[in-house]
C-alpha cells in the first residue's frame, strides 16, 4: 500500500500567546462534556458556571475534575474563588434541553451576581453540600474539594479542582432497564472548537477485546 505524504502543522506553545494555544486545543480536544458547575460563596450567594475541561477521574472513590481558568486579567473565576472558600460544588450534567442557559450562564457577571437569579434557573437544595443544584439537570454530582492543583499563573493560567463524589441525583427518566443512564435519553452535548456543540445521537459499538 502506498502512503501519500501528509503535510503537519507544527505549534510550538512556548512561541505562541496563551490565548492561541487555547484556541488551538479547544479545536482539537474534542469532543468534550460539560460541566455545569454550581458553587456558593461564604455569604451565602449562588455561582453557576459552565466548564468543558471536564472529567471523571477513578472510581474508588468517586471523583471528577474541572478546569477553571484565570480570566484575561489573571484573576481566579467565582467558581474557583467559591469552591476555595467552601469546599463545595455540584457538578451539573448538561443535556441538550439545557444548551441554551447553560450557555447563557458562560456571561461574565460581577462576583456577588447570581447566575441563577439573571437567568432564572431553577434551584434545588442539595442533600450534603451547601451549593445547590440544577433542579432540571437530569443528572447532578455533589462534590466536596479534594486539592487544586495550579498549573499556570497570570491571565488564562490553569487550575485542576478535584472533587470527591458524596452523592449522586439521577432522573428517572433517564435511566434504562438495566438501572444505568440510557445515552438515548440523556441526550448529553458536549463543546467542540469556537462556538461549535455536539449531541450525542450517532453512537456505535465496539466491542472491547476480552
Amino acid at each position: 500500500m502506498v502512503h501519500r505524504r501528509r503535510m503537519f502543522q507544527t505549534l510550538d506553545p512556548d512561541t505562541l500567546p496563551p490565548r492561541e494555544m487555547y484556541q488551538h486545543m479547544i479545536s482539537f480536544i474534542t469532543p468534550r462534556p460539560i460541566a455545569w458547575v454550581s458553587t456558593v460563596s461564604p455569604e451565602g450567594v449562588t455561582n453557576l458556571a459552565p466548564f468543558s475541561f471536564f472529567q471523571g477521574i477513578t472510581a474508588k472513590p468517586p471523583t471528577v475534575l474541572f478546569c477553571p481558568v484565570n480570566d484575561r486579567e489573571g484573576k481566579p473565576k467565582d467558581s474557583l474563588r467559591n469552591v476555595e472558600a467552601t469546599g463545595e460544588f455540584v457538578v451539573n450534567i448538561v443535556d441538550f434541553a439545557h444548551a441554551a442557559p447553560m450557555n447563557a450562564t458562560s456571561a461574565p457577571l460581577p462576583f456577588g451576581e447570581s447566575e441563577f437569579d439573571k437567568f432564572g434557573i431553577a434551584s434545588t437544595a442539595s442533600t450534603k453540600v451547601k451549593p445547590p443544584r440544577v433542579a432540571t439537570a437530569p443528572v447532578a454530582l455533589e462534590c466536596v474539594l479534594h486539592q487544586i492543583v495550579r498549573v499556570g499563573e497570570g491571565p488564562l493560567g490553569g487550575n485542576i479542582v478535584i472533587g470527591r463524589i458524596v452523592l449522586v441525583h439521577i432522573d428517572e427518566r433517564v435511566r434504562g432497564a438495566d438501572g444505568l443512564c440510557d445515552p438515548a435519553k440523556l441526550d448529553t452535548i458536549a463543546r467542540l472548537g469556537g462556538d461549535g456543540y455536539a449531541r450525542t445521537t450517532e453512537r456505535f459499538t465496539v466491542v472491547r477485546p476480552g
